[in-house]
């Protein structure tokens, strides 16, 4: 690629993201428009989208599964059964709503894709901000920083944890005893900020209404079969790999969307064109759009470039180019979707770990495994940048962008710069947070 297209990579990919950033365009437009400005031109070829295709496909699978089985459940009443539940446990006190929102959303995202549990949970969020009479945007910015943290304590939590870790062939018991304790430690970092962040919603209180008559499941038998759709997914989705036939998290999610689909087709309370025209696909067209974007990034060569220049700066200090890792990936994650970063930066950690001589130049394939354990913080690192730098903008995270496009379509949309103002202190203190952690990892792992 000659430098006057690199040049071009470069400045298409900042006006994408400047158009985002101060609203002159839809973000999914922008991210379209920007790569078929790189086709046109010929910067990104048949390979190239092919390429794109592969590391996308995923992400995508898992975000799509959760939508349509997240779609199938909210026609079961069982929302309605939990958001009353919710509600009467707050007992009008918007201090007990915020911290409740925590200990729903967390252990949820333990075993579910993050942006399937804002897909999940947005009903019951929405309906106990309406009864306490608060801006629903708040409780959902939190509910999408809350998912993308929570998405740590697990190897499936995160589409971005989930790329980072598969390419390296960790397990998910080694996934839990490296990173999950870090995970915990970035929630625990989100309570204490948030009587200064939402101190509105911190002070209200509230009179509830008498409980006149509770939400009752009509169908309990298709219910019944809707629920055990999702059962079904998150036990696949810990032992699915264990299978003969290795089923992966993304393998899972279109499973388990075809059986949701299944189950609403036979039950007949809602037209399958129904449920599959409500499948937020901006937000799946984005996210294409910004893999293919990042493919064209990769194939600058610039991200070779920076795995010589890790080695040139760092040497073998491991412990720095993990620290590092959590700062510059915690960056580049706020500013694109964390997803495609992810899986540009593990060519980039690779190609150092490979130029210092830790591994042999086979390590570079997918297929290898035999990872020494000290660079294994460097991979933790970069998890930790990835996911938690997400918080920080509205286009940094899967689970944020389909937190808007859930408030823009009650009427309530998020700005960029709205978005900014919660994610980015948040993104700070967990940032540093996990740099503790992985500092200690990484002594450990000597």
């Amino acid at each position: 690629m000659s430098a006057m297209q690199v040049y071009i990579v470069v400045g298409v990919f900042a006006a994408v993201i400047l158009a985002i950033a101060f609203n002159v365009i839809d973000m999914a437009v922008a991210a379209l428009v920007g790569m078929c400005v790189l086709i046109v031109l010929n910067i990104l070829d048949e390979q190239d989208l092919l390429a794109a295709v592969r590391i996308a496909a995923g992400p995508i699978s898992l975000l799509f599964g959760g939508m349509v089985v997240a779609r199938i459940l909210s026609t079961t009443g069982v929302f309605d059964l939990i958001g009353d539940v919710y509600l009467r446990a707050t007992g009008g006190s918007g201090r007990r709503f915020l911290l409740l929102l925590i200990v729903v959303v967390a252990p949820l995202c333990a075993l579910l894709p993050n942006a399937t549990t804002v897909i999940l949970l947005a009903p019951i969020i929405i309906r106990v901000a309406v009864a306490l009479e608060v801006d629903i945007v708040l409780p959902m910015i939190l509910t999408a920083i809350v998912s993308n943290a929570a998405g740590l304590l697990t190897l499936v939590g995160d589409p971005a944890t989930f790329l980072v870790g598969s390419s390296i062939g960790m397990t998910f018991g080694n996934y839990l005893k490296h990173v999950s304790l870090g995970g915990l430690l970035a929630l625990a970092v989100v309570v204490p900020l948030l009587p200064f962040l939402m101190p509105d919603i911190w002070r209200v209180r509230r009179t509830l209404p008498p409980a006149e008559q509770r939400a009752r499941i009509a169908r309990p038998a298709y219910a019944g079969l809707s629920l055990a759709v999702l059962a079904a997914m998150m036990v696949l989705f810990v032992f699915g790999e264990a299978l003969p036939t290795r089923l992966l998290p993304p393998m899972v999610a279109l499973i388990a969307s075809a059986l949701a689909l299944l189950v609403g087709y036979a039950a007949k309370v809602e037209p399958t064109d129904n449920v599959l025209r409500d499948v937020d696909w901006k937000t799946l067209l984005f996210l294409a759009c910004i893999f293919c974007l990042v493919q064209a990034m990769a194939k600058t060569g610039l991200l070779q470039v920076m795995s010589v220049k890790l080695y040139e700066l760092f040497g073998t200090r491991l412990t720095l180019v993990a620290l590092a890792m959590i700062a510059g990936i915690g960056l580049l994650s706020s500013l694109l979707a964390n997803v495609p970063v992810a899986a540009a930066s593990i060519v980039m950690v690779k190609g150092y770990l490979v130029a210092a001589e830790f591994v042999p130049e086979v390590a570079l394939s997918d297929q290898f495994t035999q990872w020494p354990a000290p660079t294994i913080a460097v991979f933790v690192g970069m998890m930790f940048g990835a996911t938690l730098g997400g918080n920080a903008t509205l286009v940094g995270a899967a689970a944020n962008i389909v937190a808007a496009g859930i408030c823009a379509r009650e009427g309530k949309p998020i700005t960029f710069v709205r978005f900014l103002r919660y994610g980015l202190p948040v993104t700070v203190a967990q940032l540093a947070a996990s740099a503790v952690y992985v500092f200690a990892l990484a002594h450990f792992m000597r």
